[in-house]
């Protein structure tokens, strides 16, 4: 059941307010023959786009899923996905609108007319080897309608690194900061200590041996001194890219209202 056509079926006077009431109050719920229960309602409730799973999934199944999907809205994205599943889903609704973001490992799916940012956000990255985190974060908050401004590679190894590119973030006034560090872990504390905006910290699976896989990165960053810095999971790029866009395009929406009471 799509919000939507309830909604224009009330305004057209197809059915009144309490017939209106009923089918929102429905189930939403669409199950997908004996694999998936998809809710139809959370995007419009929590603003982010459906983001469906792909790894563990047979690219058979996600396909299904998004052809099921695809027809209620006009954005999907499969995260930790192959090009097995890219294929399978090109396969199952065609080719429009569908492409395979390598470097995130990603398949978007989008169908809208092109629209301006209303938001803007900013990435960086302490290494190489974190960037295919930071493009899931690219690619969710761009999909939510923000402008990402990127930084890779500025790590502390070198600690002039990301003083341009911060400085450039800032004065073009992006409203949060996604950093995604591996290894100890330092980046986005530092980070958080220069600005006054909301920094994301995201711990990647890189390092050696003993907390190599993030688990350093991560308690590190828990362990912040700079207040301001709140931390997802390991490797959660799709997480950081939401939260981020969230923040943003809340406090853009709110600098709007402001200027028209004025």
């Amino acid at each position: 059941m799509n919000i939507r056509d309830t909604l224009e079926r009330y305004r057209r006077g197809e059915i009144d307010e309490e017939g209106a009431e009923k089918l929102l109050k429905l189930d939403f719920l669409e199950r997908i023959q004996n694999h998936t229960v998809f809710d139809h309602a959370r995007q419009a409730r929590r603003g982010i786009p459906e983001i469906i799973l792909g790894n563990s999934k047979p690219p058979s199944s996600v396909a299904e899923i998004v052809k099921h999907v695809i027809a209620d809205r006009d954005l999907v994205i499969v995260s930790r996905a192959s090009r097995s599943h890219f294929e399978a889903i090109s396969e199952a609704i065609g080719s429009e609108g569908v492409r395979w973001e390598d470097k995130a490992e990603m398949v978007v799916v989008d169908r809208r007319r092109a629209r301006t940012a209303s938001g803007m956000i900013g990435i960086l990255t302490a290494g190489t080897s974190d960037i295919g985190v930071a493009e899931e974060a690219r690619i969710v908050a761009e999909s939510m309608g923000c402008e990402v401004v990127s930084a890779y590679d500025v790590g502390i190894a070198a600690f002039h690194r990301f003083m341009e590119p911060l400085r450039s973030m800032l004065e073009k006034g992006c409203d949060a900061l996604v950093v995604v560090a591996g290894m100890e872990g330092a980046l986005p504390s530092v980070i958080s200590g220069l600005t006054d905006v909301p920094v994301i910290g995201v711990p990647s699976s890189v390092g050696y041996g003993m907390g190599g896989q993030g688990e350093a990165a991560l308690l590190s960053m828990l362990q912040t001194c700079s207040p301001g810095l709140v931390v997802v999971n390991i490797d959660n790029g799709v997480g950081a890219g939401a939260t981020a866009a969230l923040i943003s395009l809340r406090a853009r929406k709110e600098q709007k209202a402001k200027r028209r009471k004025r």
